[in-house]
């Protein structure tokens, strides 16, 4: 799937975005009319309390989930109007994820979780071979490649969860709390990680975090507050 570039158009934008759980006494409004752009090559973290909505819009900018209201747009293109299927082309194609809970195959070395997504697209068995090892390589982990989760410090473990998620070659990279399990000297490797795939290969960064070192990585800081956005902070 290709997403072709339109001039002047946001990467990612979000038009007064409601996303609501439930029904009646149940109701539940996650998000209240939430407009966001953000520019191809930014580095932006996302911060507020639990329950602001920082975690469900991620949600929809990973095309994990549509909004009940109002348009998410990538590269121009109305997300909640593509299929699931397209949905999940996109993501394959042009998303990658970082989780806090590295998510990594127990049984399985740190190489051949590198390869899962390459697996997805239907690359050889060469090629995946390949791309994983210099993607693995790049984190820092070329001689680990055998080595099982098990086998791998936390910190080790998301290198391995960072590599899996460029392998692809991602326009964008969403990592929701990537720090949140490690101590503060493997904290500061990986955000310096993801700070050189933001610098070096024009990575869209988009991240998720409650610890403001971490935050201090990026270029701009946008913090919700009761489902809305309550301040929106570009560095310099």
């Amino acid at each position: 799937m290709s997403v072709p570039a339109a001039p002047d158009v946001p990467l990612l934008r979000l038009r007064g975005v409601t996303k609501s759980y439930g029904t009646g006494d149940a109701l539940l409004q996650a998000l209240r009319g939430v407009d966001l752009e953000v520019r191809e090559g930014e580095f932006v973290a996302i911060m507020g309390p639990s329950g602001s909505g920082k975690s469900t819009a991620m949600n929809i900018l990973g095309c994990l989930d549509v909004p009940t209201t109002g348009s998410y747009e990538f590269r121009g293109i109305a997300v909640e109007k593509l299929s699931r299927n397209q949905r999940a082309l996109l993501r394959r194609h042009c998303l990658g994820f970082v989780f806090q809970g590295y998510n990594l195959l127990a049984r399985t070395s740190a190489l051949e979780n590198v390869e899962l997504p390459l697996l997805y697209r239907g690359e050889t068995t060469a090629a995946r071979h390949a791309q994983a090892r210099a993607a693995l390589e790049a984190v820092g982990l070329g001689d680990r490649v055998r080595h099982t989760p098990a086998e791998l410090s936390g910190g080790q473990q998301q290198r391995v969860a960072i590599a899996r998620a460029m392998v692809t070659q991602p326009d964008v990279l969403l990592a929701d709390e990537p720090t949140g399990n490690l101590d503060t000297q493997r904290s500061g490797e990986i955000m310096q990680i993801i700070a050189a795939l933001n610098r070096d290969r024009g990575i869209t960064v988009l991240m998720v975090t409650h610890e403001p070192d971490m935050a201090a990585y990026a270029h701009r800081v946008i913090r919700f507050v009761d489902g809305r956005v309550d301040s929106d902070e570009r560095r310099p």
